[in-house]
């Protein structure tokens, strides 16, 4: 049987392959963080006709002469480009910005996504949209250990911060120095003990003859303190301690006609319940409170390869290891190679539809030529037949 017969069938069956990865990569054009694949393809076996000769001292040497038997398909890759980013203003949506994989769990297998299309279900676990749990690292007591294992991001959405004890106030502006002397001046600020009660500091400022007295009252303890100016800067009594509050004065200042004295902030809270949460380019998911406090609650896990052509696809925009990938390397976003991350965007699919379309024209004309070959040689066999009448 003549062998570009065969060589046809292998070339349509080669393009076949190429038309399904080509039409595979359009029916994700618009599949979130979907990565475009290309085949290769390389040529089988060559039947040796005549060997090479080595020359000679009366005649030169000859080449091989071979005839190809055909193609076949060496193998189809995926293009890890980076997709563009789609805002979508949803915070639970991410994009990788970079390198990098989002680690999740479907099935107690640990597979890897491109896709941050993520939400919370009702225990308050972030998930993709085919219900695989997202992997990192939840916060213990306001602290997150990455030195741990893998756990599903919870974002508990009873969480409260706790209270914090009032240790330190800050007074800052100006004490008139043309002031009267005797002329009071009355500041009050409300501060917290380690429960969480709130009660109330007040500093009274006494004009002297030297300078101002400071009197602190913390509900029925009081200290007292003096201070003292040159040329509008503080000389003396930068500080007052008020049953445990380290009051800070070195701020104030004693210009002429400016009564601008207050107490600016101090450093105790209230408990507070959560009321919304953000996320940082680190992969950490912050929580704000009711009591205006800010604290760690999660933070996202992303792996790397050192072959990120090896991961095998395993369906849902997710790829698992294989043992051409390596092992994943573990890490937060931003750090070790990884990409930062993007909230309130997506990365679009990084298909490119013209040059698909090329390779659909490509395919298609490789496929009507190698068929050609099949119908050639077959009008070939029939002449031979035909010899014999």
């Amino acid at each position: 049987m003549l062998r570009s017969l065969y060589s046809g069938i292998s070339g349509l069956r080669s393009h076949q392959t190429m038309l399904d990865v080509t039409g595979n990569n359009i029916a994700n054009v618009n599949t979130t963080g979907y990565k475009s694949s290309a085949v290769q393809f390389q040529d089988t076996l060559s039947q040796l006709i005549k060997g090479a000769t080595g020359p000679q001292a009366q005649a030169g040497g000859s080449n091989p002469a071979q005839i190809g038997l055909g193609v076949q398909v060496a193998g189809i890759s995926t293009n890890f480009a980076q997709g563009s980013a789609q805002a979508t203003g949803r915070p639970t949506d991410m994009m990788i910005s970079g390198d990098g994989f989002f680690v999740v769990q479907k099935g107690g297998e640990n597979l890897y996504s491109r896709a941050g299309s993520f939400d919370f279900d009702a225990t308050g676990r972030l998930v993709a949209p085919g219900g695989a749990l997202v992997m990192g690292w939840t916060a213990q007591n306001g602290a997150i250990n990455t030195g741990t294992a893998l756990g599903p991001i919870t974002l508990d959405k009873n969480a409260i911060a706790p209270a914090v004890a009032t240790t330190g106030a800050t007074v800052t502006g100006n004490l008139p120095s043309d002031a009267a002397t005797g002329t009071a001046l009355e500041r009050d600020i409300q501060i917290y003990d380690a429960s969480g009660t709130a009660r109330q500091l007040s500093l009274t400022f006494t004009k002297t003859a030297a300078g101002w007295d400071v009197k602190g009252v913390d509900g029925t303890t009081n200290a007292t303190g003096a201070m003292t100016f040159a040329n509008g800067a503080l000389t003396a009594g930068g500080t007052l301690t008020v049953n445990g509050t380290a009051v800070d004065l070195t701020k104030v200042t004693g210009f002429a006609d400016l009564s601008t004295v207050t107490i600016s902030k101090q450093n105790g809270n209230e408990s507070g319940t959560l009321q919304s949460y953000s996320l940082s380019a680190d992969g950490t998911l912050v929580g704000s409170f009711s009591n205006g406090a800010t604290e760690p609650m999660a933070r996202i896990a992303l792996a790397n390869f050192a072959n990120p052509g090896g991961l095998e696809k395993a369906g849902g925009s997710t790829y698992r290891s294989s043992i051409d990938s390596g092992n994943p390397a573990l890490g937060t976003a931003g750090s070790g190679g990884l990409g930062a991350l993007q909230a309130g965007s997506l990365e679009m699919s990084n298909v490119d539809l013209s040059q698909e379309f090329t390779n659909l024209i490509v395919a298609q004309r490789g496929f009507q030529a190698n068929a050609r070959i099949i119908t050639t040689s077959d009008q070939v066999l029939q002449d031979l037949t035909d010899l014999k009448r």
